[in-house]
């Protein structure tokens, strides 16, 4: 079974990913200043890696504000276009068909960062 926590691809293959889009003044201050690009356009990176990525990508990671991540965060799911998309980019195997048809839409599957929880 594919674990987000394992991956962390979705964080670390763009500095242009983590853009603030639609989150509101008060979604913003509540993330920390030095998480913050500082044109205030989105998350700041290290490289392409988000800066509130801890962990080792591909083996064990974690995300720092999780709770208070922006809404392009929340939006990507394990095995969406975004997802897969970074796979790619990181050289990662692709996730198993049968992964994707069974849990695409279950937000439960996954808790790093990026990705919703019920």
């Amino acid at each position: 079974m594919f674990d987000c926590q394992s991956c962390g691809a979705c964080c670390s293959y763009s500095a242009e990913w983590p853009r603030f889009s639609t989150e509101d003044d008060a979604q913003l201050d509540r993330i920390p200043e030095k998480y913050v690009a500082a044109d205030l356009s989105g998350m700041r990176c290290n490289g392409v890696r988000c800066s509130a990525l801890s962990g080792e990508v591909g083996k064990s990671t974690a995300c720092a504000i999780y709770d208070l991540r922006p809404d392009v965060c929340r939006a990507c799911m394990p095995g969406d276009d975004e997802c897969l998309m970074a796979r790619r980019a990181l050289g990662f195997p692709p996730l198993s068909g049968g992964f994707l048809a069974a849990n695409a839409c279950r937000p439960e599957v996954s808790s790093v960062p990026g990705r919703r929880q019920a």
